[in-house]
C-alpha cells in the first residue's frame, strides 16, 4: 500500500490520517506544534493558533462533529475552544492516529520527481513518498489592509490573528475593523473593558444571524431547508431572518453586499445586544489614518488608541511551488476540492471555505481521498475533472461572486454529494477492471 505524507496535524490532517490508515496506507504526518488539534490548541507552539480565550465554535455541536466521533451528547450546543482542542486530541488518541504524527516538525520542501515526492522537513530530514496530502489549514497567515491606508497611526496595531484576552484593551479607545466572527467577537469583548464605545469599522456589510432560531440552532434550521435550491432556501430563511432581528442596517450596519449565503454570515447572539446598548458602534469604511484620530468615509473621525484589523487571512502553501500552486493559492483549481489537475498523487483536505461547518466536509474529503488511495474508487478523465472544476467555479462564481469562489463549497450539498462521488468512482474502477470482451459479451 502506498506511503503517505500528510501535512498538518489538525483537523484536517486528523481526518486524512484517520482515513488513510482506514485503508492500509503507510502514514507518516509532520506536524510544526507540538500537539495535535492545530489551530484551535491555544497555546501551541507552533505560533500559529488565532484561538482567543472567549471562542466557541459558530456551528452548533451535531452539525460540526466528525461522524466516526460524535461530541458528547451533554456538551453545549456550541462548544468552547478548549472543549473541542479536547475533542480533537481525544479523536487523535482513540483511533491510534498520535504514533503517526511528527511533532515539533514543520515541512520546508516538497518536490516531484520520477521516484515520487521528496518531503524534506525543517530538522534537515528528508522521506519518500508516494503521495502527499496537504492539509495544513489556511486560517494561520494574516491578511492585512493592501494597499494600506493613507497616512499615519500614532497608536498600536494588531491583527485579530495575536488577539487573546480583553485586558489589553482596558481604559482605551478601540476600533475593530471587520465584519466576521472574530470581528464581532473582539469587538464584544473590547467593550466591556475600554474606555468608550468600541467602533465597529466595515466598507461592506454582512447578514448577522443569531445562534439560535425558533429554539433551535439556527444552522439546524438551515439544514431543514438544505433540500430546497439555495436561492429558494435563501428567500425563506432571509425572511425568516429580517422577521427575527431586522436588517443590519437598522443597526447602523453597511447593508450586505449580497443576499444570504452569498457571503459567509456572521454568527453572533452578542454584537446586536452591545450595540442597542450603545457598547458597540458603527462606522463605515476608513478614508484615512490622521495621528491619534481616524477618518472615514462619511466625513466624520474619531480619536482611537488602538485599531484590530479582523481582515482575514491569506491562503499560503510555503512548501509547494507556484509550479502546482499557480499564480494565486486560492484560485488553484482542484477535482472535487481534493485532487491536483496535474497529478492526483498531490491532494487536499480542507483547502475549501464551507458555507457551514468545516468538520464534516474534511472528513468527506478525507474518505474520498482514502478511496482513491484504497484503488476501489477511479477518477473520472483528466479531461472531464476539467469540465467538472470548470462547471464549479461558474456556479460558484455566479452565487459568491469573486469572493474565493473556486474554494467555495455549500456544506450540505457537499456533504451529501461525496459519497455519490465515491459511487460513481468504483463504478468506473470496476469498469476499468473488467476485460474489454468481457464487457462487450455483456
Amino acid at each position: 500500500m502506498a506511503r503517505i505524507a500528510v501535512i498538518g496535524a489538525g483537523a484536517a490532517g486528523l481526518a486524512a490520517t484517520k482515513a488513510l490508515l482506514d485503508v492500509g496506507a503507510e502514514v507518516v504526518t509532520y506536524e510544526k506544534g507540538d500537539r495535535a488539534g492545530g489551530l484551535w490548541v491555544r497555546g501551541n507552539r507552533s505560533g500559529l493558533s488565532p484561538a482567543y480565550d472567549s471562542l466557541h465554535l459558530n456551528t452548533s455541536r451535531t452539525r460540526t462533529e466528525f461522524a466516526d466521533l460524535p461530541m458528547p451528547t451533554d456538551w453545549p450546543d456550541y462548544p468552547s475552544v478548549d472543549l473541542v482542542a479536547g475533542y480533537l486530541a481525544d479523536y487523535a488518541e482513540r483511533f491510534g492516529l498520535t504514533q503517526h504524527i511528527r511533532f515539533s516538525t514543520g515541512v520546508e520542501s516538497v518536490e516531484r520527481d520520477d521516484d515520487g515526492w521528496l518531503v524534506t522537513s525543517d530538522d534537515g530530514a528528508s522521506g519518500r513518498f508516494d503521495r502527499v496530502v496537504v492539509a495544513n489549514g489556511h486560517n494561520w497567515d494574516p491578511r492585512w489592509p493592501s494597499p494600506a491606508y493613507q497616512g499615519d497611526f500614532a497608536g498600536e496595531q494588531m491583527h485579530a490573528h495575536d488577539y487573546r484576552t480583553p485586558e489589553v484593551f482596558a481604559g482605551k479607545r478601540v476600533m475593530v475593523v471587520g465584519m466576521g466572527n472574530s470581528a464581532m467577537d473582539i469587538a464584544v469583548d473590547a467593550s466591556y473593558v475600554s474606555s468608550g464605545p468600541v467602533l465597529l469599522s466595515s466598507r461592506h456589510g454582512v447578514f448577522i444571524v443569531p445562534k439560535y432560531v425558533f429554539g433551535k440552532p439556527s444552522d439546524q434550521v438551515n439544514g431543514l431547508l438544505s433540500v430546497l435550491p439555495w436561492r429558494l432556501r435563501q428567500t425563506i430563511a432571509q425572511t425568516m431572518l429580517g422577521l427575527a432581528i431586522g436588517r443590519p442596517e437598522r443597526y447602523g450596519l453597511p447593508a450586505p453586499s449580497g443576499g444570504l449565503f452569498q457571503n459567509h454570515p456572521t454568527i453572533s447572539d452578542t454584537i446586536l445586544h452591545r450595540m442597542t446598548h450603545g457598547e458597540v458602534v458603527a462606522r463605515p469604511g476608513i478614508a484615512r489614518l490622521e495621528g491619534d484620530r481616524v477618518a472615514f468615509t462619511d466625513g466624520g473621525s474619531d480619536p482611537v488608541d488602538v485599531i484590530v484589523w479582523a481582515t482575514g487571512y491569506r491562503v499560503t502553501i510555503p512548501f509547494l511551488s507556484e509550479t502546482w500552486l499557480g499564480p494565486d493559492a486560492e484560485a488553484m483549481p482542484l477535482y472535487q476540492r481534493v485532487f491536483h489537475l496535474d497529478d492526483p498523487t498531490l491532494a487536499f483536505v480542507g483547502l475549501m471555505q464551507s458555507t457551514g461547518a468545516a468538520l464534516p466536509v474534511l472528513e468527506a474529503q478525507a474518505k474520498l481521498l482514502a478511496a482513491h488511495v484504497s484503488g476501489r474508487y477511479a477518477l473520472p478523465s483528466p479531461a472531464e475533472q476539467r469540465d467538472a472544476v470548470a462547471r464549479h467555479l461558474r456556479a460558484a462564481t455566479a452565487r459568491w461572486g469573486q469572493r474565493r469562489p473556486a474554494m467555495r463549497v455549500d456544506f450540505d450539498g457537499y456533504v451529501a454529494a461525496i459519497p455519490r462521488e465515491i459511487r460513481a468512482g468504483e463504478a468506473r474502477a470496476r469498469r476499468a477492471a473488467t476485460p474489454q470482451r468481457e464487457r462487450v459479451t455483456a
